[in-house]
């Protein structure tokens, strides 16, 4: 762990940055140094993963706490697991509040509500980012995206034995992994948990460990993970893949793969909710006598009659071409806004033909104010 670079230092923030800074870090870091966009870049999956741990960590309020107290031995979820204590920085000791204030005010109870060192733990779960076209985010699709994850060694199945044995239940503590100790102090006996000398608190005994994993029972494996991505999805939404995350600890569930998502802009669509919003220019004889155009939608081009004397900033709706509802329902709506573009660079011709079309209107073209008459 000592090769590893500091948290913060490798979103760029400082000790006590907020948890909106740490998401822009992370959400602008994460989409420069994607391995997609750094085909030839060999360090980028490397960068890309070690942003990716460094935000699992800091936008964990708990996670960042230990971190902050204790460094990586604190939230090493490898450490965790093949170490017992290792989340606290391999102290060995748990003082239990219970028995402190059982101490002092001759209560009964213990341990029990705290279960022991060797107990069922939720795997960490772990955070990768993914960029999406315009139209991926709208209609939903798969991507694969490669993640680093603590799985059970295949050799051993997670027991952490050589094949072909088995371990043996630690007999000084029972299989707990805890023993409990008392001492005398100024303010009377203090009673104290701590792990088993004998097992290290592990609650077993590992005569034959695995020569793959050594003993831990959970190896590091690179892996390629098919996610499926909902249509309507929006730009810094997560997708949330229930046990795709690191092996849980002593029998307990695996955490979760969180999928933040990164929606590449259009060149001409804008997005508001479920709406698409699209700019269309038209030309002033089109707006002027009215037309049939065609009209970019997600689902290819239609045609839509503009009606004569349209005007700029007149927006049309195309019902159900917008974006699908994430949560269902039908999708939303495409709204055009139209903008009439003023002829340049007329030629003589044209501008004759535009003074004897405003004469029409007798000096007052549509109400707009009187035409200053050419000298």
């Amino acid at each position: 762990m000592a090769e590893k670079r500091d948290y913060y230092e490798v979103l760029g923030l400082k000790k006590g940055a907020s948890e909106d800074e740490i998401k822009k870090a992370y959400r602008r870091l994460a989409k420069e140094n994607h391995p997609d966009l750094h085909p030839d870049d060999k360090d980028a999956e490397r960068r890309f993963k070690e942003i990716g741990e460094a935000y699992e960590i800091l936008s964990d309020s708990e996670k960042r706490a230990r971190y902050d107290q204790y460094g990586f031995a604190g939230v090493d979820p490898s450490y965790g697991a093949g170490e017992p204590g290792g989340g606290f920085g391999g102290m060995g000791f748990d003082f239990d509040l219970g028995d402190i204030f059982d101490s002092f005010f001759g209560g009964g109870g213990g341990r029990s509500a705290r279960g022991s060192y060797n107990g069922a733990r939720r795997g960490e779960s772990i955070h990768v980012g993914v960029e999406l076209s315009f139209e991926e985010a709208a209609f939903g699709c798969s991507k694969d995206v490669q993640i680093s994850r603590i799985e059970d060694c295949p050799d051993c199945k997670g027991s952490g034995c050589e094949p072909g044995t088995t371990p043996e239940i630690c007999p000084k503590c029972g299989g707990s992994g805890t023993v409990r100790t008392q001492q005398r102090t100024a303010f009377g006996v203090m009673s104290s948990t701590v792990a088993c000398s004998n097992c290290s608190g592990r609650g077993k005994i590992i005569h034959s460990p695995c020569p793959k994993c050594r003993g831990k029972g959970s190896v590091r494996k690179n892996t390629t993970v098919s996610v499926k991505i909902p249509a309507g999805i929006d730009d810094g939404q997560t997708v949330s893949m229930r046990g795709g995350g690191h092996k849980g600890v002593n029998g307990g569930p695996a955490g979760d793969l969180l999928i933040t998502v990164s929606v590449a802009p259009h060149p001409y669509f804008k997005r508001d909710g479920t709406a698409v919003i699209y700019n269309m220019p038209i030309s002033f004889v089109q707006a002027a006598l009215g037309d049939s155009v065609e009209v970019p939608t997600l689902d290819g081009k239609v045609k839509y009659s503009i009606p004569e004397g349209t005007q700029t900033e007149t927006v049309f709706r195309l019902r159900g071409k917008g974006i699908p509802n994430i949560n269902g329902g039908g999708r939303g709506d495409q709204y055009v806004k139209i903008s009439v573009e003023t002829p340049k660079n007329l030629t003589s011709e044209q501008k004759e033909l535009l003074r004897k079309f405003a004469d029409t209107f007798g000096g007052d073209e549509g109400g707009k104010g009187k035409r200053k008459k050419k000298k």
